[in-house]
């Protein structure tokens, strides 16, 4: 009789449904501070409900605000810059550098007369080695000067070589998109929800500076809750994406259907391949079941939960 007790006890320990011990949780956003600028304001409090696109929480610009005009200028220099080689010289420096030539060309003629009465007088030794060798030095450099001034009105009749208005382009395009990077900063200042939900915490007060990359606000997204839940070793294979369980919120009494949406695929408790016999038991899978029904919308995060299989009559 006492075994038999003992094996109908057993049989309805097998048969009672299986609890997964969790909380209530919701799809949660974290939006960082992409620089570290003083909170000026928030737009919303914690626990409203926003639309994609709100602004939530808006930092101070002043820094990037000249930034953004710095490399505004740059664009209009490289700009103007390109619009001068594209345009060649003006026809007021090449008169210049034509004048210069002439000027040029009348001191060589000048300065080579000089040198041929010096050379005359000193075959005639009625001049001095030295005053020749002055002569021949000032006839070579009135020749240089007039080189010199011929190849810069060369250059500014010729025109921009095809290297300078490729350089001064590629000067264009860099400068705009600096200018386009620092808008986008600019941008982000001003911190906007990327999905329509409620708004959970906004860590930092109007005067606190966050340091870059810090989450200045926390949104809770998705259309319902789901239910963060704890599997056991000896109950994973037993369940699979889609099964349907039944969740008890902690302080509501009516129960909720939901469905796995997600199973863990490495243990909670590591390093899973050391454990053996009894201490397997303690490895648990992390699993996700979504609640169904439009009164699981206004459930809270944070509520602890039990979820268990829902049996043939309870579907």
């Amino acid at each position: 009789m006492f075994s038999l007790a003992l094996l109908l006890l057993s049989g309805c320990e097998q048969q009672a449904p299986e609890v997964l011990p969790g909380t209530l949780e919701w799809d949660r956003l974290a939006l960082p501070a992409e620089a570290s600028e003083p909170v000026l304001r928030w737009a919303v409090a914690e626990g409203d409900r926003v639309a994609a696109g709100a602004l939530l929480v808006e930092l101070d610009p002043r820094r990037l605000d000249a930034r953004v005009a710095q490399s505004q200028a740059e664009v209009e220099l490289a700009s103007a810059r390109l619009r001068e080689l594209s345009n060649g010289a003006r026809l007021e420096s090449i008169e210049a550098a034509q004048a210069a030539l002439e000027s040029t060309r009348a001191r060589l003629i000048e300065s080579e007369r000089q040198y041929q009465r010096i050379v005359t007088l000193q075959r005639r030794d009625l001049a001095a080695l030295a005053e020749l060798d002055r002569a021949r030095a000032t006839r070579d450099q009135a020749r240089a000067e007039q080189n010199s001034a011929a190849a810069q009105l060369s250059e500014l009749t010729n025109g921009t070589r095809p290297e300078q208005l490729e350089q001064a382009s590629a000067a264009l395009v860099s400068a705009r998109a600096a200018l386009h990077l620092q808008q986008l900063n600019r941008q982000r200042l001003s911190v906007r929800a990327p999905r329509a939900g409620r708004v959970d915490a906004l860590p930092f007060k109007p005067g606190d500076q966050p340091p870059q990359g810090a989450t200045v606000a926390s949104l809770l997204v998705g259309e319902a809750p789901y239910a963060r839940v704890y599997v056991p070793a000896s109950q994973r294979t037993g369940l699979a994406i889609g099964d349907r369980l039944q969740v008890r919120v902690e302080g509501i009494e009516q129960p909720f259907n939901a469905h796995v949406r997600s199973i863990a695929s490495e243990a909670s408790f590591t390093p899973y391949f050391a454990l053996v016999g009894d201490d397997a038991s303690r490895l648990t899978y992390r699993a996700e079941l979504l609640l169904e029904g439009s009164a699981a919308k206004k459930l809270p995060a944070g509520l602890p939960l039990r979820a268990e299989r829902i049996d043939d009559e309870q579907r």
